[in-house]
């Protein structure tokens, strides 16, 4: 198929992780070599803790906008797999659990838009608002695996520390033009987490 791997006959059933499939091909142009798959899991084994950065550097060149139709695509996945999802956005001062951990819906869009975005971008706070969330989740699902990503700018000058009940961290690198701080790459490495950058996996995360 033009444009798209074909999956084997063996690997139809099976879903693509693409984070790990574009880790593996580096910089190499996408080949069935290169698919990682998810392991099959029952309801609820995952969950996705999402933290938004809605700081105002967040609503130059549409980054917020681009972050919430990612949001929305990352949702729908989950839904898919049957994994569940919460959601933290912080700026402004202040930091909001706006969902709770629970399952993932198909109808993600219209509490999504919503999300307005403005002021400093408190981001240790944001870290521990998904703690908190992370850490009870922890308590009432030992055995549930938890990943946390981080959508952001970077535009910061905080450097707090990894959530520790997080079993996974992927930062989501949205800073964009010709001069760039390279702050989240700075996070990732501290956190010792997966980086991407956005454009990276715009296309991907709905497949």
């Amino acid at each position: 198929m033009k444009g798209r791997i074909a999956a084997r006959d063996g690997e139809r059933s099976r879903t693509i992780d693409w984070l790990a499939t574009l880790r593996a091909k580096r910089s190499a142009r996408l080949d069935t070599q290169h698919l990682r798959y998810r392991r099959t899991q029952g309801e609820g084994a995952v969950l996705h803790c999402f933290l938004l950065d809605c700081s105002g550097s967040m609503l130059a060149g549409e980054r917020l906008a681009r972050a919430k139709g990612m949001l929305v695509a990352l949702f729908d996945r989950a839904y898919r797999e049957r994994a569940q999802i919460a959601l933290v956005c912080f700026g402004g001062g202040r930091a909001q659990v706006r969902r709770q951990p629970g399952a993932a819906h198909w109808f993600n869009e219209r509490w999504v838009a919503p999300i307005a975005g403005g002021g400093g971008t408190p981001l240790a706070l944001g870290l521990a608002s998904a703690a908190t969330v992370l850490e009870r989740a922890a308590r009432r699902r030992p055995s549930q695996r938890r990943r946390l990503w981080v959508l952001t700018d970077g535009r910061t000058n905080e450097r707090p520390d990894a959530p520790v009940s997080a079993d996974e961290i992927v930062v989501v690198d949205f800073e964009e033009g010709l001069v760039r701080v390279g702050r989240c790459g700075e996070l990732a490495r501290r956190w010792d987490a997966e980086y991407c950058v956005i454009g990276e996996l715009i296309g991907e995360v709905g497949r």
